[in-house]
């Protein structure tokens, strides 16, 4: 930890305004400077709209906060604070997003820069097209724009042909994606407990469940560099996450015992065959032993069609699941089969 932040609080730039404006667009920070610094940049260039940037750092070294800090402090609309080390993906976005008050939340990850600078009006645009909408899924797409990133593909296999279109969606994708604030303030925002992996899923159900439906925006991009420093390996904690917070979610929502069985035995059928049995045996006791957030409830009628139409009935049947779920490779291994380009500040 030398030479690493610890203490809290606010760095840099201004505080959210007073007044109502459109959106708070939140990055969550943690060295990878360069990258960072372009995300800001990117988050700068966006006009159309009223926006507050909020920088949310968890504990990069102080070489990197001080360039963070040079990158901000000239700005009204921007701010930098430090969390005081690394409270993961979903309360650092909880934390992120109550130091503003916008109408909408935009997340851009910090290795990743909007498309171009109408990006963020556009989705703020939308949503208030579509009141019915909680969220709206980006497509993310390679560093220079120029194909998918096809490691970040959180949709049914069936629909990737599509990703350049509009369609209802189950979730969204953590790299990109706006969130309205009445939904997140009524859903309460992001559960804790995942700190990272799954936790947009856990959120899209809660919304799902209230009501709210959730649209993939193809025609609204981030370009996602997929930067390798301080990126979780797939062969280690990100695997065991992956498996424990999909099977907490799965307890959450009551999902009988058979089925709950059925998955936990899938994931550690794939982990023997990646040579991942350990992480997967962990991750199965560890997702058992989590103290729930919440008490445990079943998904609304309502919640249920929706999730039936616009998600389940895409995944196909049981060998086509088994054959796209279990018999395929970690994310990693596409990641590499198609291995994406370096990021670029769109003009």
């Amino acid at each position: 930890m030398s030479g690493h932040a610890v203490a809290g609080g606010h760095l840099a730039g201004k505080p959210a305004p007073a007044g109502d404006y459109d959106a708070d667009i939140l990055i969550l920070s943690l060295d990878r400077v360069a990258e960072t610094e372009a995300a800001i940049q990117s988050v700068l260039g966006q006009t159309g709209l009223s926006r507050h940037l909020i920088v949310f750092d968890q504990g990069s070294s102080e070489a990197t906060l001080a360039r963070l800090r040079a990158v901000i402090e000239p700005h009204e609309n921007a701010q930098l604070t430090s969390a005081g080390g690394n409270l993961g993906v979903a309360e650092g976005r909880n934390r992120a997003a109550a130091l503003g008050h916008g109408r909408m939340l935009i997340a851009l990850d910090n290795d990743a820069v909007f498309a171009d600078s109408s990006t963020a009006a556009r989705a703020v645009a939308l949503l208030d097209e579509q009141p019915q909408l909680a969220a709206l899924g980006f497509r993310i797409m390679n560093g220079d724009g120029s194909d998918e990133d096809h490691a970040s593909w959180g949709y049914p296999e069936a629909l990737r042909p599509r990703a350049a279109d509009r369609f209802a969606s189950a979730t969204f994708v953590g790299a990109g994606h706006a969130i309205r604030r009445a939904t997140w303030d009524a859903v309460g925002g992001y559960d804790s407990a995942l700190f990272f992996t799954w936790e947009e899923y856990d959120f899209a159900l809660r919304a799902i469940d209230q009501g709210w439906q959730l649209l993939h925006a193809g025609d609204i991009a981030v370009h996602h560099k997929l930067a390798s420093e301080g990126r979780l390996d797939w062969s280690g904690r990100r695997w065991f996450l992956f498996i424990r917070n999909r099977l907490y979610i799965a307890r959450k929502w009551r999902t009988p015992l058979p089925a709950l069985l059925a998955r936990a035995a899938a994931y550690c059928l794939k982990s023997m065959r990646l040579g991942l049995t350990r992480q997967a045996w962990l991750a199965v006791t560890a997702s058992f032993q989590m103290p729930l957030s919440v008490p445990p409830r079943r998904m609304s009628a309502g919640g249920r069609a929706y999730l039936g139409v616009n998600d389940t009935a895409w995944r196909g049947g049981f060998w086509f699941r088994f054959r796209a779920e279990v018999a395929t490779g970690l994310p990693s291994t596409r990641q590499r089969q198609m291995r994406n380009t370096p990021v670029t500040t769109p003009p």
